[in-house]
Parts: structure tokens; C-alpha cells; sequence
């Protein structure tokens, strides 16, 4: 049975959960990427809202959240170049800097994030790590358990080495990124 200290520890670790979530929204809008937190009973339909265009999209490794229908998993060559969007998943992110670092597997994250102008990336919120410290702990952790690449998205891309700042030259144009609350605690 529960203590009484026990339901204060669950309190500090959702309010420090919560302050996560917010610097990261906070971050990732100063970064020009949209976020939005909902519940898991919505993921689906959030990330549907999010998708512009036909959509290519990477197996999501999450139980409780499925693509929706339209995004083509396992794209072809000529489905990356065409699509207008990519939905990969997160396996986590980095709220002081409102980064998601996409994993690299068989389901071709890479491709399905760098080609289409839009990038759709989902993250669990009990995944969003309040600083660098914290997620390269999670990081070694996703290496010594197989893992070799990760892209780190911290919003579009964009490029100034040849003058004004121009977006989407090297990868998405835009980014949106989808908080999934497994908890039902939310924010």
C-alpha cells in the first residue's frame, strides 16, 4: 500500500515531468516547430491533424499509439521524394533545447525525416529529459543496447553559411512534434 510519502515523491516526479514538457514547448517554439501534448486516446487523430499532403512514415515502436492509415510505411524511393510529410517516432527529447532525437532502424527513419518538407516527430512524454546531461545517459543507454545512428531534429532545417538564412535546404521545412501522455496525469 501506497505511503503518504510515497503519493509526494509521484507529485515532485509529475511536477518536474511537467516543467520538462513545458521548457521543451517553450524551446521548440523558439526553434519555429510546433508542438502539441494531448493523450494517448488522441495520438492518432494528432498526428493525422499534423500530416500535410500523402505521408511516408516509420513504424511507430509505441503500444498505445498507431499511425494513421494514410501514412505509407515502408515507402519506396519515389513515395520519399513525393511525400509531403514524414512521421517518425522520438525516443526522446531534450526540453532546454526542444530537440527529438530520432533513432535510425530498419524502418527508414532517416529518409522518412530528411525528405519531405514536413516532419512529424512523436515523442512519449515521460520521454522528455529535462537537459543534455540527462539525455546522453538515455543515449548511451540506446547504443549499448544496439542502436548506431540518431538525428537529432532541433526544427527546420535551415542554413546562413552563404549569406540571409534560408529554410528547409538540408532536410523539412517545418517540424511539428506530437507529446503523447501515457499517464493521464497531463499537464
Amino acid at each position: 500500500m501506497p505511503t503518504t510519502n510515497d503519493h509526494a515523491i509521484d507529485e515532485l516526479d509529475h511536477a518536474r515531468d511537467v516543467q520538462a514538457i513545458q521548457r521543451f514547448r517553450e524551446a521548440a517554439a523558439n526553434a519555429h516547430v510546433e508542438t502539441t501534448y494531448v493523450p494517448v486516446e488522441r495520438a492518432t487523430e494528432a498526428i493525422a491533424d499534423a500530416i500535410e499532403g500523402d505521408a511516408v512514415g516509420s513504424t511507430l515502436p509505441f503500444e498505445t499509439v498507431t499511425l494513421p492509415e494514410k501514412v505509407r510505411t515502408d515507402p519506396t524511393d519515389d513515395d520519399l521524394r513525393t511525400a509531403q510529410t514524414g512521421v517518425t517516432a522520438a525516443a526522446f527529447a531534450i526540453a532546454s533545447y526542444g530537440t527529438v532525437a530520432i533513432p535510425m532502424t530498419e524502418h527508414k527513419e532517416g529518409p522518412v525525416s530528411l525528405f519531405p518538407p514536413t516532419q512529424v516527430a512523436v515523442v512519449l512524454a515521460r520521454d522528455v529529459h529535462p537537459d543534455m546531461a540527462t539525455a546522453f545517459e538515455v543515449l548511451a543507454r540506446l547504443f549499448d543496447d544496439g542502436t548506431k545512428d540518431v538525428i537529432f531534429v532541433t526544427g527546420p532545417s535551415s542554413t546562413g553559411d552563404m549569406g540571409s538564412l534560408v529554410r528547409g535546404v538540408h532536410g523539412p521545412e517545418a517540424v511539428s512534434v506530437i507529446i503523447v501522455d501515457t499517464t493521464g496525469e497531463g499537464i
